[in-house]
């Protein structure tokens, strides 16, 4: 059983429209419900997949109770703690005309540190019987930046794998309890560098100094430029799969479930970057955040090549 870990659930409406015209009445061609926050997307998938999961995180309202059913539906246990506010409603706009994507986000749980030691509770005790661990996607306001490092210390002292793709404080913290991989993006990756990345070469030896220096595996998504798997003994490129695009949003999340899988039956990393990257083409061919087909997976598996680097 997978235990994904989702602090700051999230619910996310996708709107298709033809352009943004600030000031008019945009009339949207299409509209989608997809799931939000990475640990859950990735829950999602892994559901698609037909891996065992179980989701633990912060949840209130009826966006919450939508979100969970969603995600029974999909084979995933569901144990939210409830708090207050609201389970966050994303709006992601999809710009039919130049391809570009925004996300409006606002936080709307109302997190207190009883629930907090609640969640810690449950999330120590499903470490237990778990066989691996996802963490991600941000913490809810007012949550304190080191939370994922508790919980990393936890799985690590229980001798789990564990996957964190998270952002800002949060991952610089967690990565000094360390995980097995880390998934950064760009961005995220030059926040921990203290430097812009402009380069496949930049990128490289940015993720190498942290493999270096904590252990920890660094799987680098690099937009265009595709991604690097810097672990001990190899470096991997996987250049980017040439797929028409419906929506960018949640497919990240799929290299995330990817990953979790194999790590979840003790396979090698690549496996699971294969089927990570496969998933995340077939998240591209859907509406919905972080929705796909397997059939799709599978199809785009055979067309994920992984190259040495450098």
């Amino acid at each position: 059983m997978i235990l994904a870990i989702n602090p700051n659930t999230a619910i996310d409406r996708t709107l298709f429209i033809p352009a943004y015209v600030p000031g008019a009445t945009i009339r949207a061609t299409n509209w989608a419900v997809g799931m939000g926050g990475k640990a859950a997307d990735a829950a999602w998938i892994l559901g698609v997949l037909g891996y065992p999961c179980r989701l633990l995180g912060f949840a209130a309202g009826e966006a919450g109770q939508q979100m969970e059913k969603m995600l029974r539906t999909r084979g995933v246990e569901v144990d939210f703690t409830p708090v207050g506010g609201e389970t966050r409603v994303n709006t992601v706009l999809v710009e039919e005309k130049s391809g570009e994507q925004s996300t409006i986000s606002v936080d709307t749980l109302q997190v207190q540190p009883q629930h907090v030691d609640a969640l810690s509770k449950a999330v120590r005790a499903a470490l237990l019987g778990c066989s691996c661990v996802v963490l991600g996607g941000s913490l809810p306001r007012g949550v304190k930046a080191d939370l994922y490092a508790e919980w990393i210390r936890a799985a690590v002292e229980l001798d789990k794998p564990v996957i964190l793709d998270a952002s800002g404080e949060a991952l610089r913290a967690g990565l000094t309890a360390g995980p097995t991989v880390i998934k950064p993006n760009r961005d995220e990756l030059g926040t921990l560098a203290g430097k812009r990345i402009r380069t496949l070469e930049e990128a490289y030896e940015a993720g190498k100094q942290i493999l270096d220096e904590t252990g920890t595996i660094v799987v680098l998504t690099l937009g265009v430029e595709g991604a690097l798997v810097v672990q001990p003994e190899q470096t991997w490129r996987i250049p980017p799969l040439e797929v028409p695009v419906v929506s960018t949003a949640g497919a990240g999340d799929g290299v995330l479930a990817g990953l979790a899988a194999a790590l979840s039956q003790g396979d090698p990393l690549e496996k699971g970057a294969r089927l990570g990257f496969a998933a995340a083409a077939a998240v591209m061919q859907t509406p919905g955040t972080a929705d796909c087909r397997l059939a799709d997976v599978e199809r785009f598996k055979p067309r994920v090549s992984l190259k040495p680097y450098p």
